[in-house]
């Protein structure tokens, strides 16, 4: 709302991921096909979103209507010497193929290989190596690649989105900061070493934590609420109003006084 009282043309991008393991999982147990949990999320995330006074994106892209560009985007990795396929149905991006790779995160090596274990996969050159692509067992969803059947890895596909929409360098990329590593900075890589630029976002924007009461919000300590049920008890506006009281970047304490 701001950067559009301020200049005369704003894209907003706003992607879905309506394809990843936990969706495969949650479609595996319930029987439910996977575009069917998948919308249904969605639609119920943009009913809170208009709940709370929050502007529509220009754009909303889902990654499983993008899995061609990240073909494309992979294939360049691979002509470029930043990536592999070490010949099992993976893609692997190579970390020390890029020499100031870990700018964003600011971490040392030992963290950043401890952060690439989140994603498990044979036949890695480094252990800091990260998927860009891996196969697909017959019960999974997949597409035909250069590498066999299989699905994109969850990286990939934002670089892919961002660059379709915004291009190869953009103003503004958000998120919290809990995806700042492995997600984002594994963004840059990706974006940068395919498509040759100096950078990919001139400016970073990563939201503080969400704490409950003076803990950290968690499903295993119960503390843990969805818009949709605080809805149930509070106005939009309201929520909106508890929301913007603390500064974006710094953690924010929700209570049940300052609601």
């Amino acid at each position: 709302w701001l950067l559009r009282r301020l200049y005369a043309e704003v894209t907003y991008v706003r992607n879905i991921t309506d394809v990843d393991d936990k969706i495969i999982a949650a479609s595996q147990k319930s029987g439910e096909p996977i575009e069917v949990i998948t919308a249904r999320t969605a639609d119920a995330f943009h009913e809170d979103m208009a709940a709370l006074g929050a502007l529509p994106p220009t754009i909303e892209p889902r990654a499983t209507a993008h899995i061609a560009q990240m073909i494309v985007l992979i294939e360049a990795l691979i002509a470029k010497g930043h990536a592999y396929a070490p010949g099992d149905g993976h893609v692997l991006f190579h970390v020390p193929s890029m020499p100031d790779y870990g700018q964003l995160s600011r971490l040392d090596r030992r963290e950043v290989i401890e952060g690439a274990r989140v994603e498990v996969a044979g036949n890695k050159k480094d252990p800091a190596d990260f998927v860009l692509w891996k196969p697909s067992t017959d019960e999974q969803p997949g597409w035909p690649s250069p590498w066999g059947r299989g699905r994109p890895g969850w990286h990939i596909e934002c670089s892919a989105m961002s660059g379709q929409y915004l291009g190869r360098t953009f103003d503004i990329h958000g998120g919290g900061q809990d995806l700042i590593f492995p997600h984002h900075e594994n963004e840059i890589a990706q974006s940068r070493c395919a498509h040759d630029t100096p950078m990919m976002a001139r400016v970073w924007m990563h939201n503080g934590y969400l704490m409950v009461e003076g803990e950290k919000m968690s499903k295993s300590l119960g503390n843990f609420f969805t818009v949709r049920q605080l809805l149930a008890d509070h106005p939009g506006e309201a929520l909106r109003l508890t929301l913007l009281q603390t500064h974006y970047r710094q953690p924010l304490n929700w209570t049940a006084d300052g609601v």
